[in-house]
């Protein structure tokens, strides 16, 4: 095994990384601070759904500490009893993080370890932890990440879209139009897409990319690690489909291709031709229409719809 890897503070007080084993006869991070020398915030990734996915150093950092700041108590006391840790819970979410920051601090500062958890997942991404580790950080306090699972991450590594660079953009703007402009302005992105969204808004969000981005390759990721797990894989056309009107339930992960070389520029004229010449051909509905030339052009369904109703 390769030696432990420690971070420690010179005379200065600036963070170093040197190598070193544990002290003698203690365990890694199971040092008690004494003497106002600080304790550690543990940054805790806990499972996104199955409960098994959770890592042995995270158990028992838990048991460890002296208190567990959590975003949800309930949520996390079902882990914690699945894995029979005692230690004080305390809770920290969005409302009361730059309030209750001070209390988990000062206690920081005494001495204590204290760990953070999310609900799910990794603390800050997209949910409380930023403020407290910000702060923690400012005062000199030790800050420990204990990685584990990433709902992005786990929906990115089965995707099957280009893994070597991508951009997060957390959570979508709930509204129509705030939505709309940053789509937009992600038109000529390269990278793969990846958003958190609300199961209520996705076909909405589908609908706006198809027509802002056009008909590019998704993956729906919905409910991962848990019973009802379901990836949903195409173009956002097939998607939309695939959903039908159908409720969607449950925690999306919704991944996006990136733009690859240029998109046709087609015009309403030229789409206005093509489709008379298909309607000459006969035999086909105005939504087969719609599939053919969205095909053939890369122009999205819900422009050429509307241009076809509405010319």
């Amino acid at each position: 095994m390769g030696k432990k890897v420690h971070q420690r503070r010179d005379k200065k007080g600036k963070a170093s990384i040197c190598e070193a084993g544990p002290p003698a006869g203690e365990q890694p991070e199971t040092r008690k601070s004494s003497g106002g020398t600080g304790g550690t915030l543990y940054v805790v990734a806990t499972p996104i759904g199955n409960l098994e996915d959770i890592t042995i150093r995270a158990i028992r950092v838990l048991k460890e500490v002296r208190l567990i700041a959590a975003e949800d108590t309930r949520r996390t006391r079902i882990l914690l009893n699945a894995y029979q840790i005692l230690t004080p819970l305390t809770s920290l979410y969005d409302q009361n993080e730059a309030r209750k920051c001070g209390l988990l601090l000062a206690r920081l500062q005494g001495g204590e370890d204290v760990a953070y958890v999310s609900d799910a997942g990794t603390p800050g991404i997209s949910d409380p932890g930023y403020i407290l580790v910000r702060e923690a950080i400012l005062r000199g306090i030790r800050v420990a990440p204990v990685p584990g699972a990433s709902a992005l991450i786990a929906a990115l590594s089965v995707s099957g879209l280009p893994m070597d660079s991508f951009v997060f953009h957390g959570f979508l703007p709930s509204k129509s139009t705030k939505r709309r402009k940053l789509l937009t302005s992600l038109l000529e992105e390269e990278r793969t897409l990846i958003f958190y969204e609300s199961p209520g808004r996705l076909l909405s969000t589908l609908h706006d990319i198809e027509e802002l981005l056009g008909n590019r390759e998704v993956v729906v990721s919905r409910e991962m690690t848990k019973i009802y797990e379901e990836f949903l894989r195409g173009t956002v056309g097939e998607v939309i489909t695939g959903l039908g009107n159908g409720t969607v339930r449950g925690e999306v992960t919704l991944i996006v291709a990136g733009r690859t070389g240029e998109t046709p520029d087609c015009s309403n004229e030229e789409l206005l031709h093509r489709h008379e010449q298909l309607r000459r051909e006969g035999g086909m509905s105005l939504r087969d229409m719609a599939d053919r030339l969205a095909q053939e052009t890369g122009v999205s369904r819900r422009r050429i719809y509307r241009l076809l109703l509405f010319p």
